[in-house]
C-alpha cells in the first residue's frame, strides 16, 4: 500500500537529510552475518553442482569477499540445510529473466515452499537472512539470482511469509540464486539484505538500469542495463567483468550507504572550497583517504575515488580516479534517472571500460554548469593527487 503523499514527502526529506549529515550505514550492514543457505532441488531436475562447491562458494568465496570489501568490518559464516525436494516442478516456479516481468506470485511460493521444508529442522530467529540455493540453472529457472525481500517482493513493508508449521517469520530478508551464481550475483542480492529499509526506500538499490534490463539485447543476452550508470566499478551495477574472475569492489557510493567506509576517510570540499587531496586506493584500508565529496546541493553531489589493482579491485577494466554524480533524491534506477553516474573519462571506448581519470592521460574534469573542477595531478605510487574546486560559479 502506497505511502499518503504528505507522510511520502517527510520520509523522503528524513532520508535526504540522513544521507548529507553523513548517517552510518544500516548496522545490520556489518559484524557476523549468520546465513541459513536452504538448499532447494525440483522434483524433475537433478543438481549439477556438489554440496561442498556450494558450501565454499556462501562460506568462503563470499566471506573473504565481504570482509576484504568491507575493511574486515562484514563476515559471512552460517549453515547449509541437506538438500530438500520442492512439492512442485521447476516450471511451476519458472520466471521471466527480466525483473519489470517477473511473476510474483511465484516468488513467493518458492519462497513459502522451501521455508516450510526447513521449518522443522532449523530456528531461524539464528540468523541474518535467508539464502534459497537452488538445484538448477539459470536455463532451468529463468532468472540467475535476485533479492525477495527487499527487492522483488517489495519493501515497503515487512515481508509477510511465514512458516505453516513454527509459525517462524525470516529474518533480515531473503534472496534467491541458482547453482551456478557467480559470487558477484550473491553480493549483489546479499547486499540488498544488509542495507535494508529507511523511510521506506531501499538503502542500497540496483545501480543498472530496470527499464534496459527489461529489453533483450547483445550484452549477455540483454540490452547494456549494467553499463548506464556504474558500468563494471560495483557489482551493485555489473557482477562481474569475467565469468572466472572474481567480483571487482564496490564503489564508494555503497560503501558509505552501508557503513563501511569510515567518515573520517571521506574528506569534503565545501561550496566556495578548493583543495588538493592525496587519494588513498579505495581497496586499501589503510589509506588516510579513501574518498572525496564535493557537495552541489541538498541531495546532489560528487563522490571521488581512486581504483587500484588491490583487492577485488584487480577485476576491474581499468584503474585511476573515478567521478561520480550522486543523487540521493533518486530512490531507483528507472527511466533513465539513477542515485549515482560515472563520469566517463573516455567515452570513445565503450562500456565505461576507460572511466577513469590519470595524470598521464585525460586528468582534468570540468562541470561548468555547478562550478566543479577535478584535476589528477600526479601519482604517487598507488595514490593519487587531485585537485579539487568547487567554487559554486562558472569559472
Amino acid at each position: 500500500m502506497p505511502l499518503p503523499r504528505p507522510l511520502l514527502c517527510v520520509g523522503v526529506l528524513v532520508y535526504l537529510a540522513a544521507a548529507q549529515a553523513g548517517a552510518a550505514g544500516p548496522p545490520a550492514a556489518s559484524g557476523e552475518q549468520k546465513v541459513l543457505v536452504i538448499l532447494a532441488r525440483f522434483p524433475d531436475i537433478a543438481p549439477s553442482f556438489s554440496s561442498e562447491e556450494l558450501q565454499t562458494k556462501y562460506f568462503d568465496k563470499l566471506d573473504r569477499y565481504l570482509r576484504a570489501v568491507s575493511y574486515g568490518k562484514a563476515s559471512v559464516t552460517g549453515k547449509m540445510t541437506a538438500w530438500h525436494t520442492l512439492p512442485r516442478p521447476v516450471a511451476d516456479y519458472r520466471l521471466s529473466p527480466h525483473n519489470l516481468a517477473v511473476d510474483k506470485g511465484r516468488v513467493r511460493q518458492l519462497i513459502q515452499d522451501a521455508i516450510d521444508l526447513a521449518d522443522a529442522d532449523e530456528d531461524f530467529t539464528r540468523y541474518s537472512m535467508i539464502f534459497l540455493s537452488l538445484g538448477a540453472k539459470q536455463s532451468d529457472y529463468g532468472m540467475m539470482g535476485l533479492c525477495g525481500y527487499p527487492g522483488m517482493l517489495g519493501w515497503q513493508q515487512e515481508l509477510p511469509a511465514r512458516t505453516r508449521g513454527r509459525q517462524q517469520s525470516i529474518p533480515g530478508g531473503v534472496a534467491i540464486f541458482c547453482e551456478n551464481a557467480h559470487v558477484g550475483v550473491v553480493f549483489h542480492d546479499m547486499a540488498h539484505i544488509l542495507g535494508g529499509v529507511r523511510d521506506g526506500r531501499r538503502v542500497l538499490p540496483c545501480l543498472y538500469d530496470h527499464d534496459l534490463q527489461a529489453q533483450r539485447g547483445p550484452f549477455r543476452n540483454y540490452a547494456q542495463f549494467y553499463l548506464t550508470n556504474v558500468g563494471f566499478f560495483d557489482p551493485m551495477s555489473c557482477h562481474f567483468l569475467e565469468l572466472r574472475r572474481g567480483p571487482p569492489g564496490p564503489c564508494a557510493f555503497t560503501k558509505l550507504r552501508l557503513g563501511w567506509l569510515d567518515p573520517a576517510k571521506l574528506v569534503e570540499v565545501p561550496r566556495g572550497g578548493a583543495r588538493s587531496v592525496r587519494l588513498g586506493p579505495l581497496s586499501d584500508g589503510r589509506a588516510d583517504t579513501l574518498a572525496v565529496k564535493v557537495p552541489l546541493g541538498p541531495a546532489t553531489y560528487y563522490l571521488i575515488e581512486n581504483r587500484q589493482p588491490l583487492g577485488p579491485d584487480v577485476n576491474l577494466p581499468s584503474h585511476g580516479v573515478l567521478i561520480y554524480y550522486c543523487d540521493d533524491g533518486v530512490a531507483e534506477c528507472r527511466k533513465g534517472a539513477s542515485p549515482i553516474k560515472l563520469v566517463d573519462a573516455n567515452p570513445a571506448t565503450p562500456e565505461l571500460r576507460a572511466a577513469p581519470f590519470t595524470a598521464d592521460g585525460n586528468n582534468t574534469f570540468t562541470d561548468a554548469k555547478r562550478g566543479v573542477s577535478v584535476r589528477v595531478i600526479a601519482h604517487r605510487g598507488l595514490d593519487r593527487e587531485v585537485h579539487i574546486s568547487n567554487a559554486g560559479q562558472p569559472p
